[in-house]
């Protein structure tokens, strides 16, 4: 096994990136949602993520997120029925302030109530 650094970002749960999604590609905030376990390790290239608006209603999987709690320039809204993966290569820049240990079990809740009818209201 080779001790060489991965060609990626390290990139850690809760924490806003700017992510060139799609194709062609277009920058997009998301924030990371997978463990550290599969966020760190040099084996996996690829994170889950969900990905900001700048638009939105709030709503069973969808919350609000205030411009003070994630660096964004404005509200934002966390979609978390979109869910999605993508490679670690595609991280383009980190900002300063990661969404809390309380925000983060909202969002998973909220990304459970996306895939799941019997998850808590």
């Amino acid at each position: 096994m080779s001790d060489a650094i991965p060609p990626w970002p390290a990139c850690h749960r809760g924490e806003i990136w700017t992510a060139n999604l799609g194709d062609p590609p277009i920058r997009h905030w998301v924030v990371i949602l997978s463990v550290d376990g599969r966020n760190l390790s040099r084996h996996s290239d690829s994170v889950l993520v969900v990905p900001f608006s700048s638009r939105g209603i709030e709503g069973p999987s969808v919350i609000r997120i205030e411009a003070g709690e994630s660096s964004l320039p404005g509200p934002s809204w966390l979609k978390c029925y979109f869910i999605n993966t993508v490679r670690k290569s595609q991280l383009m820049e980190r900002l300063p302030r990661p969404l809390s240990s309380r925000r983060m079990r909202e969002v998973c809740l909220a990304v459970r109530r996306a895939i799941d009818p019997d998850a808590p209201r």
